[in-house]
């Protein structure tokens, strides 16, 4: 029998040192340095605080939307409960409380002692089959900041209700008047006690904000009777 003898290469020395075989060295394991988790806790507070102020930019934005959106609404009912009032209005001369005569379209500028506006008008509701007109006497009051509505429950002489705020932070309302021959009027001095104007217009003013102008049409009321003409 034949042994073949082969020559054993010995073992090549590790580059890191002589003594060290291949494949046992194992690659060194290091953790984070302070510095850097410092740099890192740093890094972390920034977003933190960035998110914390666009949370708080985006509550404070979502807030005054719903205050601009709450306050054009607030607008649109009051216009909308002007409208509703001027485009029924009847020339209706009523008794004040007092028991004095009050013209079918009154308005005044006297500030809160008197009402800016007070006419009568038709198409009231009554759905309990209640016994009373179907006309309704109304009035605007601009009184401790607010523009309210108020109304009566008979026509002559009674008392009125309690009023219904529909806007606050009022400072000011001026009213303008078309009459019969197409012209606004900044006081209404009718001829006749029961001439209605065709259009009023409304400005109001309010704190903080620009003032808001509305433009009514008004319910067609008796002819003017002009001096020195003649019946046929």
């Amino acid at each position: 029998m034949m042994v073949r003898l082969t020559k054993v290469k010995p073992p090549t020395p590790s580059p890191e040192g002589e003594g060290v075989e291949r494949g046992e060295g194992r690659p060194t394991e290091q953790g984070f340095t302070l510095i850097e988790l410092l740099v890192a806790l740093m890094i972390f507070a920034m977003l933190a605080a960035a998110g914390v102020l666009l949370l708080g930019n985006s509550v404070s934005a979502q807030a005054q939307i719903k205050a601009r959106l709450d306050d054009l609404a607030a607008v649109q009912r009051a216009g909308g409960a002007l409208a509703g009032d001027l485009g029924q209005a009847v020339p209706r001369i009523t008794r004040t409380e007092a028991g004095t005569n009050a013209p079918a379209f009154w308005a005044h500028d006297d500030g809160e002692g008197q009402p800016v506006m007070q006419f009568v008008r038709g198409g009231w509701d009554n759905l309990g089959d209640l016994p009373r007109p179907s006309l309704q006497k109304v009035e605007y009051w601009v009184r401790q900041g607010r523009l309210e509505r108020r109304t009566y429950a008979e026509l002559d002489g009674a008392a009125g209700d309690d009023p219904a705020a529909l806007l606050d932070n009022v400072e000011a309302v001026k009213l303008r008047f078309r009459d019969v021959r197409g012209k606004w009027q900044e006081e209404w001095t009718p001829s006749q006690p029961d001439l209605i104007p065709l259009a009023v217009e409304m400005t109001v003013t309010r704190t903080g904000e620009p003032p808001v102008t509305m433009r009514f049409l008004v319910a067609p009321g008796p002819q003017e009777k002009l001096e020195g003409a003649t019946g046929a």
